[in-house]
C-alpha cells in the first residue's frame, strides 16, 4: 500500500500554529510515502515564510516535493518579481521546480504552472504536456500515475471557471493518453474530485482546500487529501480521503472517501 500526502495552499504567513500542529500529528500517524506541496506555500513569498514553511515540512517525517503557486512569486518586489522570481522557493526547497518521484507504488510528475508576468492565472505550455506525457509513458503498471499543477485542471462551480489552468483541456487529453490516473491541484482552497468525461482512459482531478491558514472559504475547514493506492495485481484501486481540521484547531478527521478504478490495459499499461 501506497500512501501519499497532500498539502495545499498552507500560505505560511497566515498559518493557524493549532492546526499547523494538528497537522504534523496526521502527517507522523498516518507516515506517509510521500508529501506533495501543491503551491501557494507562502503568502507573499517573504524569506521568513518559506522559512517556516521549510520547518515544517522537515517535521512531517516524508520526503516531499514542492512547486511553487501565484503566491510563492514576489508581489511587491518587483525587481525579484521580474528578474530572480523563484529564488526564495529554490533556496527553501531546492533548485528543481519540476521534481519527479518514482518508487514501486507511485510515479508522481509535478508541473510548475505559475507565470511571473501573470498576477493569479496559471498556465501549462506544449511542451510541459509532452515531458510529462514521456515521463507517464514510462511508467509501470504497479505505479500510481499522478501529476501535480497548481491552478485547477477542471472546477465543481461555475463561478470558479475563471481560476481554470490555461492549456487545461489538451493537458488533461494529452495525459490520460500516455497513461496518467491522477491531476492534482488547489488554488481555490475547495477541495473535490471530479472524474473527467470523454477522455482515453478514466483520469480524475483531485483538489485540496487549503491546509493551515485562515483564508479559508466560507463554510469550508482547513483540510488535506490522503490517497492510499492498492497496485497488486486484481485489487488495483485508490482511496482518496479528505481529512478536515476542527473548527477550534484540534485534530485532522476522515470526512470524506472517495474509490478510484485507474484503468490498466491486457498489457498492465
Amino acid at each position: 500500500m501506497s500512501v501519499l500526502l497532500q498539502i495545499s495552499d498552507p500560505h505560511f504567513g497566515t498559518e493557524r500554529p493549532q492546526v499547523v500542529e494538528a497537522l504534523v500529528a496526521l502527517a507522523q500517524r498516518e507516515r506517509p510515502e510521500l508529501v506533495v506541496l501543491s503551491g501557494d506555500i507562502t503568502q507573499r513569498a517573504r524569506p521568513e515564510q518559506f522559512r517556516a514553511a521549510r520547518a515544517f515540512a522537515d517535521r512531517l517525517g516524508a520526503p516531499f516535493v514542492a512547486i511553487p503557486g501565484n503566491h510563492d512569486i514576489p508581489l511587491f518586489d518587483l525587481r525579484a518579481r521580474l528578474f530572480h522570481p523563484y529564488a526564495r522557493q529554490r533556496a527553501a526547497f531546492g533548485a528543481e521546480l519540476e521534481p519527479v518521484h518514482a518508487s514501486v507504488g507511485l510515479l508522481v510528475v509535478c508541473v510548475n504552472t505559475t507565470r511571473p508576468w501573470r498576477h493569479k492565472n496559471g498556465a501549462v505550455s506544449g511542451a510541459q504536456i509532452e515531458r510529462v506525457a514521456a515521463r507517464l509513458g514510462a511508467a509501470t503498471p504497479a505505479q500510481l500515475r499522478v501529476v501535480v499543477v497548481h491552478q485547477p485542471a477542471a472546477v465543481s462551480r461555475p463561478q470558479d471557471a475563471h481560476d481554470l489552468l490555461r492549456g487545461h483541456a489538451h493537458a488533461l487529453r494529452r495525459w490520460a493518453e500516455a497513461g496518467a490516473d491522477v491531476v492534482m491541484g488547489g488554488h481555490i482552497h475547495l477541495p473535490y474530485v471530479l472524474e473527467r468525461p470523454g477522455l482515453a482512459r478514466p483520469l480524475w482531478v483531485v483538489q485540496a482546500g487549503t491546509a493551515v491558514s485562515s483564508r479559508v472559504r466560507e463554510g469550508v475547514r482547513n483540510s488535506v487529501n490522503l490517497l492510499r493506492w492498492n497496485g497488486a495485481a486484481g485489487a488495483r484501486e485508490v482511496l482518496v480521503e479528505q481529512w478536515d481540521g476542527a473548527a477550534d484547531g484540534g485534530a485532522f478527521t476522515l470526512v470524506a472517501t472517495t474509490r478510484l478504478v485507474p484503468a490498466r490495459g491486457g498489457n498492465g499499461r
